[in-house]
């Protein structure tokens, strides 16, 4: 589907936090989907991926997760000091405003027209422990979950890291994806996780693959695109059996129509 980006400054308790929106041209309602990014931001692997998940019918805001810390725009290098100070707002930010940041996306979808109402999360390293505490909110009905870090450590941001505690609720299906080989989160670190959420009672699949961290940024030596197609189409897949295509089908027709 042909997308258009806009730039929205959503307002939290914290101040605006700049987000960006991908999703088709084509006239209708979409699901929504919450994009959490990794501690470097919108950057260009973001982006892309933003516009693979809005190009198969899904409205999909990108928050600016650093958006108390860093200038609108602002994208971390992909480098030891961009790592640094990532880190930094990573242990510094409140996990309150954390948790705000995702209830505004959350409520920018359900009242955008063009969004269905049903709404989903994604989030790739920190953007993947953002993305299951975004899913306790009773609205997200599917979410994804790349190598989220530091859940199995309790060290999410300041104030105390609960995600652990409150796995119970989560109502949705959850999907977490792992890579064997990523230090981060290692074979105990994804046995902690993996109890918290089958004692608790939580619907969700559970896959690890022999990758390292990252394997998902299509930068970098860590990228593994085969690993990272089949991980792309598992999303695709949990998101349109959750909330649906919304007017897909009726978009897909029309541009057929246009063609001819």
């Amino acid at each position: 589907m042909i997308l258009q980006q806009e730039a929205v400054d959503l307002d939290t308790p914290t101040g605006p936090m700049r987000s960006y929106v991908y999703r088709p041209v084509a006239p209708g309602r979409y699901p929504g989907l919450v994009l959490f990014s990794e501690i470097f931001q919108q950057t260009g692997p973001i982006k892309r991926t933003a516009a693979m998940l809005a190009g198969h019918g899904f409205v999909v805001i990108v928050p600016e997760i650093f958006h108390e810390l860093e200038a609108p725009g602002s994208e971390l290098a992909y480098d030891d000091a961009g790592a640094a100070r990532g880190n930094a707002h990573k242990i510094g930010k409140p996990v309150r405003a954390y948790d705000d940041d995702a209830r505004a996306c959350i409520a920018w979808l359900r009242a955008s027209p063009h969004c269905t109402g049903k709404t989903g999360a994604m989030g790739i390293c920190i953007g993947g422990h953002l993305a299951f505490r975004c899913a306790m909110n009773p609205e997200i009905l599917a979410t994804v979950c790349f190598y989220a870090t530091d859940i199995h450590k309790r060290s999410l941001g300041s104030g105390g890291d609960d995600s652990l505690d409150r796995v119970g609720d989560i109502r949705g299906e959850i999907m977490m994806i792992w890579g064997r080989q990523d230090p981060h989160v290692p074979a105990e670190g994804r046995a902690i996780v993996h109890q918290a959420l089958a004692t608790r009672g939580v619907t969700f699949t559970w896959h690890e693959y022999n990758g390292a961290h990252a394997f998902l940024r299509d930068e970098g030596y860590r990228y593994d695109p085969a690993l990272a197609l089949s991980c792309q189409r598992m999303a695709l897949d949990l998101f349109a059996r959750k909330l649906g295509d919304g007017d897909l089908a009726q978009a897909a027709k029309a541009g057929g129509e246009a063609r001819h």
